[in-house]
């Protein structure tokens, strides 16, 4: 144990230090085209139409999980049994590999420099490569509250959540939990393709996100606090409000078709004391969306390096329980 969570922590340093480097192959790449292979096999061997995709799809998650798990179990039993130190270095490339705190903040804050040299277009590229929505026809405010959206609902997806599947089942748990979260984004669509064969992948990500989704979005709320207060409580402009966050967490929380991606979004609103979400464009499609928080001032690309801020300080917030653990531990 207290060489796992070791691991855990010394695996949170290197995505700090490294985040994910673009010469080094990513296991999420390789779960990716394990997800797109059986895709195609399974197709063709269920029936189309609802029932046929749907068993399609049942079958899709578990033969991911099982192999993600069969093979992330065997790498770290090899490890272990060959040496602890082996177990202990490969369990904290694993883990590292699986955060993804420095490549958010890299990809988002590639917007903001973009806009900050008067660049929309370089935005707009810029934020189309780290969301799923079309970004064509998004206007400058479009644009900073995508990127607002990704930081603040990756906060959960990207760190937290990974954070807690470490601590708690080490790095063959944060693998399965990442193969849940990637069959997600590749086939949890609720469109014509997806919709019944996509179904289970999209159930099981919810289920898996319930939890560590709200204990983000509490985190988040006193992020909102610690943020306000170091940029100057009394300042005049203060962009923060952890109050607010609080508030429009109570009220928007559930302003989203998912049960669990509003839970950071709407903290994130409040503190920043802007307006996100509404309607939004999906392979070429207008889909309505209600919004989420109040336009208490109007959003700007300032406010990008603000919800960065923010998911620091939550990260900072949810590594202080499992610190305490590993002092218990030792």
């Amino acid at each position: 144990m207290r060489l796992h969570l070791a691991a855990v922590f010394t695996g949170c340093f290197l995505d700090l230090c490294f985040g994910d480097p673009r010469w080094l192959w990513h296991p999420v790449c390789g779960i990716g085209s394990l997800i797109s292979w059986l895709e195609k096999k399974l197709r063709n061997m269920f029936p189309k139409g609802e029932k046929g995709e749907r068993r399609a799809g049942l079958w899709l998650v578990f033969l991911v999980l099982l192999v993600t798990g069969a093979a992330s179990g065997a790498i770290l039993w090899i490890a272990y049994f060959l040496s602890p130190y082996a177990g202990f270095l490969i369990e904290s490339i694993m883990c590292g590999q699986m955060m993804a705190w420095r490549s958010l903040r890299e990809e988002s804050m590639k917007v903001y420099k973009a806009f900050s040299n008067g660049d929309v277009e370089g935005a707009r590229h810029a934020v189309s490569m780290i969301v799923g929505r079309d970004t064509k026809e998004l206007s400058e405010e479009g644009i900073t509250k995508a990127a607002v959206e990704t930081v603040a609902e990756n906060t959960s997806d990207g760190i937290i959540a990974p954070l807690l599947f470490m601590a708690l089942f080490g790095g063959v748990g944060v693998f399965l939990y990442k193969a849940v979260n990637t069959m997600d984004s590749m086939v949890g669509y609720k469109n014509e393709r997806y919709l019944w064969f996509g179904r289970a992948a999209a159930r099981l990500d919810d289920i898996c996100n319930f939890i560590p989704a709200r204990i983000s979005a509490a985190l988040m709320i006193g992020a909102g606090y610690v943020c306000q207060l170091l940029y100057g409580i009394r300042k005049k402009g203060n962009p923060y409000s952890g109050r607010n966050g609080l508030n429009i967490f109570k009220r928007d929380r559930f302003n989203h078709k998912s049960p669990n991606s509003a839970q950071t979004e709407a903290v994130c609103a409040g503190a920043l004391q802007i307006q996100l979400a509404g309607n939004a464009c999906y392979f070429g499609k207008l889909y309505e969306k209600p919004t989420i928080g109040d336009p208490v001032r109007p959003v700007e690309y300032e406010d990008i390096p603000r919800a960065n801020c923010l998911m620091t300080v939550t990260y900072a917030l949810a590594l202080i329980p499992v610190f305490l653990l590993f002092l218990i531990i030792i």
